[in-house]
């Protein structure tokens, strides 16, 4: 049976999950301590505000930096593996028959595999990238795409459980600050789910669980904090 596989070398779904994930245990946990510590809506709405603005410019930025160091890093590999292709084929294709030696042809198999393979530089640079990196050299990931992913994504999580605050102040706002965070982390456990193909109640519950938890401390702190200041 012919399947389709989905892109997951690049980054951009890999950012945005963790974007929104973040932003919302991050900013509900932000706008619950400081809401423990002053019932004033001003506060909590800046401080949600500034949160949800570096929060997600922190993200992209990680992001970005940390995607284009990796996708340098595999620049030089393949650059290293392509000088060597040029000046040592023979080891090059000795290597190559050894890996599908190991994979379980015989040697006059793998031998035969290998020299195909070798005919045509490019195809035998993205195949020893693939079976000695690891990697898909014509899909290393888009640094700006998984940064503004990212960022979207942090931004869209953030703002969830700030709403309330542009409404209403004190005890319900915080109620509902915390029905609208743990009601999208269990929404967004769900789509990660069916994007993994795994237990929907399971990862729902794992994301609803990370962000009670991060939600607990934090409204502690805030209620001491709050408490010491009066």
């Amino acid at each position: 049976m012919v399947h389709d596989h989905r892109a997951v070398q690049g980054g951009a779904a890999r950012a945005a999950v963790f974007g929104i994930s973040d932003g919302l245990v991050s900013n509900v946990a932000l706008i619950l301590g400081v809401a423990a510590a002053t019932s004033d809506a001003s506060p909590v709405m800046i401080a949600g505000v500034s949160g949800l603005l570096a929060g997600a410019a922190s993200m992209a930025a990680g992001e970005y930096v940390s995607m284009k160091a990796q996708n340098e890093l595999i620049e030089r590999e393949l650059r290293i593996e392509r000088e060597s292709l040029a000046n040592n084929p023979a080891g090059e294709l000795r290597e190559l028959q050894s890996i599908y030696a190991h994979r379980g042809l015989d040697d006059d198999a793998a031998l035969a595999l290998a020299t195909a393979v070798h005919e045509d530089p490019d195809v035998a640079l993205e195949v020893h990238a693939r079976e000695e990196l690891g990697v898909d050299p014509d899909d290393i990931g888009d640094p700006t795409g998984a940064a503004a992913s990212s960022f979207i994504a942090f931004a869209i999580g953030a703002i969830l459980p700030l709403l309330p605050w542009f409404v209403s102040e004190g005890t319900a706002a915080m109620i509902a600050s915390v029905i609208l965070g743990l009601t999208s982390a269990a929404l967004v456990g769900v789509a990660l789910a069916v994007f993994t193909e795994r237990s929907k109640l399971r990862t729902a519950a794992r994301q609803v669980s990370w962000a009670t938890a991060a939600c607990v401390v934090t409204f502690a702190v805030g209620s001491l904090l709050g408490t010491t200041v009066t």
